[in-house]
């Protein structure tokens, strides 16, 4: 039977806990051939452990219960700047023994004090990756995807991203069938698309800039046509060159960098409030045809537009 020992710390995030625990420590139900895991929960110093959401948790068992598991994985806690050096050792010997490690969200900080994200490709949540990449600089964080499985180290994104995560690593130990069953019994898909950068929501800042913020007021109301460096020139009254130059000076960026994230950014609102065809949102913001969106679209937002429009779509079916 595999086990799996759940390690948790003062101040830890309840749902992180659950994610595991849903996965992981779901008993037999009958006409299910799924297989049933040997599931533990332990701490440093068993007993009470504080939550970060007002409520504690009674662990009972040390960290010698993750000494044989084949999954040892660290619940996400409040604190998570602060390395547990109990932890950092446990963790350590169950991969130089053969074990897989995962954490997900601000749990990745302790596997990088551990020392085992070093030479590793990982993940955290959007919200924490300069951070973690700061603190743990021999680290390659991507904060672009829902996971990241590297030599028996998995990371995964915030909160719900560590469902992704888990049914990743029961697909692969025991099959998409397998992972399917768990999936439809916890009720999401089996697999997401895309990555975290479909959920960063990164509002365009505003942009001071002394002299060209009238031009850039208007092609702002004209996204839908062809916008080049030549005209948005004539409009300033400037050769393209000085007004290349004045551009990043003033913007810190590059004419095509600036629409282009203005065009992607009015798309996500297209397909967020209307029923307008991928076509006809290519053209309202200026791109031309599905394929180019699609190709713009996906290389920012790491999903093609369809799939943006299924998550976050707020137009109501009739």
């Amino acid at each position: 039977m595999t086990k799996v020992a759940m390690i948790v710390s003062d101040h830890a995030e309840p749902f992180g806990m659950g994610v595991l625990a849903e996965v992981w420590a779901e008993p037999h139900h009958p006409g299910d051939d799924s297989p049933v895991f040997d599931f533990v929960v332990c701490t440093p110093v068993p007993g009470v452990v504080s939550g970060a959401s007002g409520f504690d948790f009674v662990i009972r068992h040390g960290l010698e219960a993750a000494a044989d598991a084949d999954l040892v994985a660290v619940a996400a806690k409040r604190d998570y700047r602060a390395e547990d050096p109990r932890v950092s050792e446990a963790l350590r010997a169950a991969h130089e023994r053969g074990a897989t490690i995962m954490a997900s969200c601000t749990a990745a900080f302790q596997l990088g004090h551990a020392g085992l994200l070093d030479g590793r490709r990982c993940t955290t949540h959007w919200r924490y990756g300069d951070e973690l990449a700061d603190r743990f600089p021999l680290a390659e964080v991507d904060t672009d995807v829902l996971y990241v499985d590297d030599d028996r180290i998995v990371t995964g994104a915030g909160s719900a991203a560590g469902i992704d995560a888990n049914l990743h690593l029961m697909r692969q130990w025991f099959g998409a069938r397998v992972a399917a069953t768990a999936a439809r019994r916890i009720v999401v898909p089996p697999h997401r698309d895309g990555g975290q950068a479909q959920f960063v929501r990164t509002p365009m800042a505003a942009v001071e800039a002394e002299t060209l913020s009238p031009v850039l007021d208007w092609a702002e109301e004209h996204l839908a046509e062809p916008l080049t460096v030549a005209v948005l020139a004539r409009r300033a009254h400037l050769s393209e060159r000085t007004f290349a130059r004045r551009f990043r000076d003033e913007t810190g960026t590059t004419p095509w960098q600036w629409l282009l994230g203005r065009r992607v950014a009015l798309a996500e609102e297209l397909l967020e409030t209307t029923e307008l065809s991928v076509e006809h949102v290519a053209g309202r913001v200026g791109f031309g045809n599905a394929a180019t969106l699609r190709h713009h679209f996906s290389a920012v937002r790491g999903t093609s537009p369809q799939a943006y429009r299924r998550s976050f779509s707020r137009v109501e079916s009739a």
